[in-house]
């Protein structure tokens, strides 16, 4: 398959359906778990809202569709968050967002954070193995190694934006703690804002 392709051929139509679907699918998983947002974990697609998502991603069909390697694997990569976050949009919708949230940095507060980590590392270090096995036996074939490595760079994606909630979860649990002792009015205190949950969807 070649490195480029040209606009309007077989093969960019094909490209840019792969990423239409793809993306199309994780925003979907991401609208039916958190419709306001409250639980999206990519900090920069929270800032953007449903309104220029979709007109980047829209974009990004459009100009990856000429890039057939990085094209099938962030599409990989995207089915996958997707299938992530329909696992759990049932209870997210159900217990709404706001309630989600608090049970869930409740749970992880609960939790030994060596026990959290090591699970997480389970989780992402088992996931990147079948991936690097992917690649490693599909070296002859451009599509099996690009599926490869959106299944790495999935579990690249979980790790990374699971940490990043951790770290300011416990960063703000730390402020909280810090302006109770200094004896902080209730006023005060709801400023505080809570961090989305770790295991929130992705776009």
């Amino acid at each position: 398959m070649e490195e480029f392709v040209a606009f309007g051929g077989r093969t960019y139509a094909l490209m840019f359906l792969l990423m239409l679907f793809s993306r199309g699918m994780d925003f979907l998983s991401t609208w039916v778990a958190t419709p306001n947002m409250v639980l999206e974990g990519n900090p920069i697609a929270k800032k953007l809202g449903w309104k220029w998502g979709i007109a980047v991603n829209l974009a990004l069909c459009f100009l990856f569709g000429f890039w057939p390697l990085p094209a099938m694997v962030i599409s990989t990569t995207s089915l996958l968050v997707a299938a992530r976050n329909f696992q759990s949009a049932w209870l997210m919708r159900t217990m709404g967002e706001q309630d989600y949230r608090d049970w869930y940095l409740a749970r992880i507060q609960e939790t030994r954070i060596t026990l959290y980590l090591l699970c997480l590392a389970g989780n992402t270090l088992l996931t990147a193995a079948v991936g690097a096995g992917v690649i490693y036996f599909g070296e002859n074939s451009l599509v099996i190694v690009a599926i490869g490595l959106g299944v790495v760079a999935y579990a690249g994606t979980v790790a990374f934006y699971t940490l990043l909630a951790v770290w300011r979860m416990r960063r703000a649990a730390r402020r909280e703690e810090r302006l109770r002792a200094r004896d902080v009015s209730p006023a005060e205190l709801v400023k505080f804002e809570v961090p989305e949950s770790p295991q929130s969807p992705g776009s």
